[in-house]
């Protein structure tokens, strides 16, 4: 009986456990032929933008405040080849025709992004109607920002320590029904 009840003490902490750690940090992922790697290693995430008639790519390219970047010149590549140029206007938007669906990198100046054009009236309903692209010169806040103090080994060595040290106290503090052998 109280190793039923340590099983479900661990099996509860186990589990808040897994609620603290992020998802990413939990799945593998591999890329062969994929999008191209950051310096620091990361993959970029993809973007879905629709293209509208005539293969039209839409886009702005704003600073980290969100103001427009003007005369700012756009190279749009697909497998390290550069397909279209274009320079930003005025309020920073930018367009480009004549584009297939598929996946593309856009740089502008210091602003890079990995993009998934979609052909027009075939993009999912999640796919954006332009792209945006903001420089990373300056840090960009997105968000989980507190969970990276789970890349911390210490950090990591005090979650284990606790995790093993808090079903061997509830397993010795069940340990009251006396002797077993007798006195």
């Amino acid at each position: 009986m109280k190793r039923m009840g340590l099983l479900k003490s661990g099996t509860i902490l186990l589990a808040c456990l897994g609620l603290l750690i992020p998802g990413p940090m939990l799945q593998a992922a591999t890329t062969d032929t994929g999008p191209q790697h950051l310096a620091d290693g990361r993959v970029p995430a993809v973007v879905d933008v629709a293209l509208s008639d005539g293969g039209t790519l839409h886009g702005q390219v704003v600073d980290p405040q969100g103001n427009p970047l003007s005369r700012t010149a756009v190279s749009i590549q697909q497998f390290d080849r550069e397909v279209a140029t274009t320079v930003t206007d005025p309020s920073g938007r930018f367009r480009a025709a004549g584009l297939r669906g598929g996946m593309y990198r856009i740089v502008a100046g210091q602003a890079t992004g990995t993009y998934r054009l979609w052909a027009p009236n075939t993009a999912p309903a999640s796919a954006r109607p332009a792209a945006l692209l903001i420089p990373s010169g300056a840090e960009v806040v997105r968000g989980n920002r507190g969970l990276r103090l789970l890349r911390n080994p210490w950090v990591i060595a005090g979650i284990v320590a606790v995790a093993i040290a808090v079903p061997v106290a509830i397993h010795n503090a069940d340990d009251d029904d006396g002797p077993h052998s007798p006195p």
